[in-house]
């Protein structure tokens, strides 16, 4: 991923009430430890979407979480995927690794095991990343997998295991090189620039040509050349001439089908697709020293988020040096995809979502059916305020068990929870309505509701 474009954030608490305030074009942030610059902001004003997107993009939209992995020689090095540069790490001494890289067998069918058992519903994996390591068998560099010490064709592996399992394959791709010479001289040098572009083209087009269907081409490092440098349109009518169904995101800077921002929550408007991405801990390739895993119940309250403005969520692990998931995000990922087993019709398939009170739970919509997820277990009764629509019935998701309520012109109170969350990490409510649930705004509900007078009555 791009280190200059991250925040390494631990999008979760109080996040989620964010973005909801903010509606449709919400942006969700919480701080944490600090990285460069910013992530990609979503444009002012997006593009409305054309009939072909419309096509391309609809299994993505309704698949909403994905899978992404960051997988090369920095997993060797384990102190992330720019230590080459960031460590200022001798190339003699860097393509070392390539010789060592030695992924265990079968790491790509346990790639998507675990991607199943996570719930995710398609995956991207690293093919180049900025370190111009080539994961796939390619005729422009000996600099890959087939030739260096793996002496295997990872993407295939991947993109054959995907197959078989059904899942739908995405291949990230880095425009920026620090291996190939003239990678960063493309920049000032137009001589190098032409030889550099053609090698990108080269790469791209074996990657689309190679493997059969690819459901999405994932574009990353858009540095250190603009729109015009990468020759971006015509980059990207390769790549349709190659994969007509294929869905790719803006990051070479042509508008493509999708926004990404990065390590936050920022939807964007006009009906354009966009995708979260997020890491599971606080690195996109592996990092030894990194135990600031994402419990269970942030990854899921980020999902929530995400489908409520009807946006994807794209989870990243590192694996090991051979190719191994770290425990925690097995552990991690695993919960999810459980939660999801019980829960996933509020997830997937649903619209655009208005309510957002209280603080200690989020909203998703299907139709006229409002799901409440609360991720605070408050005991024994929880509300929503201002809800503009007659709810029929309460019931608690996984169990289907019957809630009572009451509702008034200002509330709806749902009585008689269990003491104790009754679903883990997060437990959902269903209310059925009678139409489109929505909420008033905050002002409206203080202006409407009876006050008393300044004195207290005793």
């Amino acid at each position: 991923m791009d280190h200059i474009s991250r925040r390494s954030m631990l999008v979760g608490t109080g996040a989620a009430l964010a973005s909801a305030v903010m509606g449709a074009n919400a942006q969700t942030k919480a701080a944490s430890a600090p990285q460069a610059c910013p992530a990609h902001p979503a444009p002012a004003s997006s593009p409305a979407p054309t009939a072909d997107q419309a096509r391309r993009l609809k299994w993505w939209k309704e698949a909403r979480y994905g899978l992404f992995i960051h997988y090369g020689l920095y997993s060797l090095h384990g102190r992330q995927e720019w230590a080459v540069e960031k460590e200022a790490i001798p190339w003699s001494e860097y393509e070392s690794l390539a010789r060592r890289f030695s992924p265990k067998p079968g790491v790509a069918k346990e790639w998507v095991r675990i991607a199943q058992a996570s719930g995710a519903r398609y995956m991207v994996v690293t093919a180049k990343h900025h370190e111009g390591f080539c994961n796939f068998d390619t005729k422009l560099t000996d600099f890959n997998s087939m030739k260096q010490g793996p002496k295997r064709d990872l993407v295939r592996e991947y993109v054959e295991a995907a197959r078989e399992a059904g899942m739908p394959v995405g291949i990230y791709y880095s425009l920026m090189d620090w291996h190939h010479p003239d990678g960063e001289r493309s920049s000032v040098d137009e001589a190098a620039r032409k030889r550099f572009i053609e090698y990108t083209f080269g790469l791209i087009r074996e990657l689309l040509t190679n493997y059969g269907k690819i459901d999405i081409l994932w574009y990353d490092g858009g540095m250190p050349l603009e729109a015009e440098g990468w020759e971006a349109e015509r980059m990207n009518k390769m790549v349709f001439a190659l994969q007509p169904d294929i869905v790719v995101n803006g990051r070479n800077h042509a508008s493509g089908d999708f926004s990404t921002p990065e390590q936050s929550i920022i939807a964007a408007n006009n009906g354009r697709a966009w995708e979260s991405c997020m890491t599971l801990n606080e690195s996109w390739g592996y990092d030894a020293a990194d135990d600031e895993w994402k419990s269970p119940r942030t990854h899921l309250r980020n999902l929530i988020t995400c489908a409520r403005d009807q946006g994807n969520f794209l989870i990243n692990v590192g694996p090991t040096a051979d190719g191994t998931f770290p425990e925690p995000a097995v552990r991690i990922l695993t919960e999810v995809g459980d939660w999801l087993k019980g829960n996933g019709e509020a997830i997937f398939n649903t619209d655009p979502c208005q309510p957002w009170r209280p603080s200690y739970a989020m909203f998703t919509r299907r139709a006229n059916t409002l799901y409440m997820h609360v991720h605070f277990w408050p005991g024994s009764d929880v509300s929503l305020s201002g809800l503009q629509t007659k709810v029929k019935s309460v019931r608690l998701l996984k169990s289907s068990t019957s809630l009572a309520f009451t509702q008034d012109a200002w509330r709806v109170h749902i009585t008689g929870l269990p003491a104790e969350v009754p679903d883990h990490p997060i437990t959902t409510l269903v209310l059925e309505c009678e139409s489109e649930p929505r909420m008033n705004l905050d002002h409206e509900l203080r202006l409407a509701k009876p006050r008393l007078g300044v004195n207290v009555t005793l």
